[in-house]
């Protein structure tokens, strides 16, 4: 194939799909962590109970996103890339809208009126990185894709920094969940100049079984490569869900006064976003994903094990750790990439969607284990243990999962 020249590049990259799912995906990033950062102002606020009350609505807002994660797999190959972008962020952008005016609720039930917001929420945001990635994917030429959907991402991901920065300048907590409503809302009407998928298009009208999601279990080859690309994804949100989420509960541990988990996220998602830029450049001059995934996991782990174990004895240390944890982590969006290449157009979206959402429903069975062992280890043991397990299932699937790096997307299954 003939060499693009860096003009022609350049426009396809920062092309429109590029630059619309990349806002999306900073929307949705905001949005997501938004509560993980006001977890604690928010419910001493409203009255409730930051650790117990707080593991309950976090955990309401990852099933959420399990089950909307299937939802608008099924409904983005059904129907189309462009309807989940369309539908998902009107449904967490009303949610987010609302769980603004939470302190103007009844105070009877409110810790379930929260849980259920945030339900809903989650439903909406299981569908916009899935659906922008699979356009991204399927619009760009396959030599460009690895850079491309990290862009997304990597702009995408400082949605996280943005929702720190916003709960502390705006004064309230309530006010940073409507300003993240508002912005998708707003997001909605530069979505009006999105095009369709022309790979979709060529098999819309076609005879073939769209979004079965069930057709990952009912063939052994395909339900292997589908628990292989779970399997890849579940260290990023180990570093999310108990290393920033829960960073509180390692303070008493490490003779630290406080550790602000909105800090934790933040700075965790600053390294993200530059490690996701990086991970495009790194797959293409691998010109691998698998390898490049790989050696981002080892400098993960490497991270983990020395914030563990080390001497993390200051608040400051530990967020240089989340950033390197992050850095490390910061192959999200080449993980997702690799599940959209690893299926057929008639089910890469359900798969693309599903797969980074069942990895954020599998935080509650993450924090099930770390709570379990809490009973009987320190909680730096505890994180210790359920990362050994969530690492060792990563670096078996990252090795042994098929490449897909320059692979045509043009099949169905």
């Amino acid at each position: 194939m003939q060499e693009l020249p860096l003009s022609s590049k350049a426009r396809l990259i920062f092309s429109i799909p590029v630059i619309i799912a990349a806002l999306g995906y900073f929307v949705d990033i905001y949005d997501l962590l938004l509560f993980g950062i006001v977890r604690i102002p928010s419910l001493k606020a409203l009255g409730l109970n930051p650790d117990i009350d707080g593991t309950f609505i976090l955990n309401c807002q990852m099933v959420g996103l399990l089950i909307g994660g299937i939802f608008w797999g099924i409904f983005g190959d059904k129907k189309g890339r462009l309807s989940v972008l369309f539908g998902s962020i009107l449904v967490y952008s009303l949610a987010n809208i609302a769980c603004g005016f939470l302190p103007y609720f009844p105070k009877e039930h409110l810790v379930y009126s929260y849980a259920g917001l945030r339900f809903i929420a989650g439903i909406g945001l299981a569908g916009e990185l899935g659906a922008g990635i699979t356009l991204v994917s399927e619009s760009l030429p396959k030599n460009l894709r690895a850079i491309g959907t990290s862009v997304v991402a990597g702009f995408g991901l400082m949605g996280a920094v943005v929702a720190q920065l916003t709960v502390e300048l705006s004064g309230g907590w309530n006010i940073s969940y409507i300003i993240g409503g508002v912005l998708g809302i707003l997001l909605l009407f530069l979505r009006i100049s999105v095009s369709e998928s022309g790979i979709y298009k060529n098999i819309e009208t076609k005879a073939v079984s769209k979004g079965n999601f069930l057709s990952f279990f009912t063939n052994k080859n395909r339900l292997i490569r589908y628990l292989k690309c779970i399997a890849v994804g579940l260290p990023t949100w180990y570093c999310i869900g108990i290393l920033a989420v829960l960073a509180n509960q390692f303070a008493p541990e490490f003779g630290i006064k406080d550790i602000n988990p909105g800090k934790a996220i933040m700075w965790a998602y600053v390294g993200i976003s530059v490690g996701d830029l990086m991970s495009g450049f790194i797959s293409h001059a691998l010109k691998s994903r698998k390898m490049a995934i790989f050696y981002m996991l080892a400098f993960t782990i490497v991270g983990v094990a020395i914030m563990l174990f080390g001497n993390t004895n200051t608040e400051t240390k530990y967020y240089i750790f989340c950033v390197w944890l992050g850095l490390g982590t910061g192959y999200w969006a080449m993980f997702v990439t690799l599940a959209a290449e690893q299926f057929g157009t008639n089910i890469r979206n359900t798969a693309t969607t599903t797969v980074p959402n069942m990895v954020r429903g599998l935080v509650p069975v993450m924090i099930f284990g770390f709570d379990f062992f809490k009973k009987d280890f320190s909680v730096i043991i505890s994180a210790a243990i359920v990362g050994a397990i969530v690492f060792g299932l990563a670096f078996y699937s990252s090795l042994t999962i098929s490449e897909t790096h320059d692979k045509d997307l043009e099949f169905t299954e």
